[in-house]
């Protein structure tokens, strides 16, 4: 099989979705890799390094999209991108398509066959390939939120640490997830007053076991959610419904509860966000005020420390792009169900149930796909 990887153009975005050595994998499995020159510079890799990994260079991304039987990317395509998709090629990739009907009308419409990254499951029930960037953004969700809350970047002017004799910042996440959970540890470890918020009793039961002391639970209905928000200097969204679009649990109103500077990070943001007021955006102007409350919506947090992040993902989406590659889809698909999760587009239908709910499509069932 021909795999290729392109530069991402996603603004600020540094990740590549093949590093050297998973192209070596690739190449010592009998496939031909396509790298764009400089795709990996984000992560300090550079074409020679790719060229001794076994991969052919190539200047033009549309040569690697005319070419390549399966794209492998980091983040979803963009509107040039996608243009250049055609029928029966493989797009492997985080896609989000629940809040973004644009992107989900192109992928139908181009007849490629495109796999979520954020879909795939695992036999815990788990998402994989999702977890290690849910890691990432929920421990960068703090040192975000501890910068927007400085004086300077329009927060109330609060050390989530305190100092002895100032009692520290009240930190509120919402979701105890990975993100949450992740968000939690580096909060607690600042020193923070961290309050984490779920509706699920073992997930509670297991955050407090673990944090003991050093982190309080609460169940996450409308009155403790509602109170807890309007007595923190930081609320971290990190709900997620796979595949499907975020509940807004913090409505506009709540902000008018809050005290002024207080930040909002929305790591639900790829999914359309858990605030009410949120909307995406970009590491080059990450935040802005609504109500007087600081907004943080970066929907790439995650490329900020690409190096870290791009190793952390390839760890987990090579072993399917080496089975797709070595098996072609279907089979690889046939034999683990796990992988067919995350066919979200295919010969353009939608076929990933949460997405065709959310934006209105028929619901095709993927094992049409298999059967084809």
């Amino acid at each position: 099989m021909i795999v290729g990887t392109v530069r991402e153009i996603k603004n600020h975005e540094y990740r590549v979705g093949l590093t050297p050595e998973s192209v070596h994998e690739l190449t010592t499995h009998g496939h031909e890799v396509l790298v764009e020159t400089g795709a990996g510079l984000g992560i300090g890799a550079t074409d020679d390094d790719y060229g001794r990994a076994g991969a052919a260079i190539l200047d033009d991304p549309t040569d690697i999209f005319t070419r390549s039987d399966m794209i492998v990317k980091v983040k979803e395509p963009q509107a040039a991108e996608r243009a250049l998709l055609r029928p029966g090629q493989i797009l492997y990739t985080y896609l989000h398509l629940a809040p973004d009907p644009e992107q989900t009308a192109a992928l139908v419409a181009s007849g490629a066959l495109c796999i979520a990254y954020e879909t795939v499951t695992d036999a815990g029930g788990g998402l994989p390939l999702l977890k290690p960037m849910s890691q990432v953004a929920g421990r960068m969700s703090i040192q975000a939120g501890a910068t927007a809350l400085e004086k300077e970047h329009g927060g109330r002017g609060v050390l989530l640490g305190g100092v002895p004799g100032v009692l520290p910042g009240k930190v509120v996440v919402i979701g105890g997830g990975v993100v949450g959970f992740n968000a939690a540890q580096m909060a607690a470890g600042l020193g923070a007053d961290v309050t984490i918020l779920d509706r699920d009793p073992g997930v509670l039961e297991r955050l407090g076991t673990y944090f003991e002391a050093r982190a309080k639970t609460r169940f996450a209905n409308r009155a403790n959610l509602a109170e807890s928000v309007a007595e923190a200097d930081l609320v971290i969204g990190a709900v997620l419904i796979p595949g499907a679009a975020a509940p807004k649990l913090v409505s506009r109103d709540m902000l008018s509860t809050m005290k002024r500077g207080a930040v909002l990070v929305d790591v639900a943001i790829d999914q359309g966000g858990c605030f009410e007021t949120s909307h995406p955006t970009t590491h080059a102007n990450p935040t802005f005020v609504v109500d007087g409350i600081v907004h943080y919506c970066v929907a790439n947090m995650p490329g900020a420390v690409a190096r870290t992040s791009t190793y952390a993902l390839n760890n987990v989406t090579l072993p399917h792009a080496l089975r797709i590659a070595d098996l072609g889809w279907q089979e690889a698909m046939r034999s683990d169900p796990h992988l067919l999760a995350g066919l979200n587009v295919w010969d353009g239908k939608v076929t990933y149930a949460a997405v065709a709910r959310e934006l209105g499509y028929a619901e095709t069932d993927p094992l049409e796909a298999l059967a084809a």
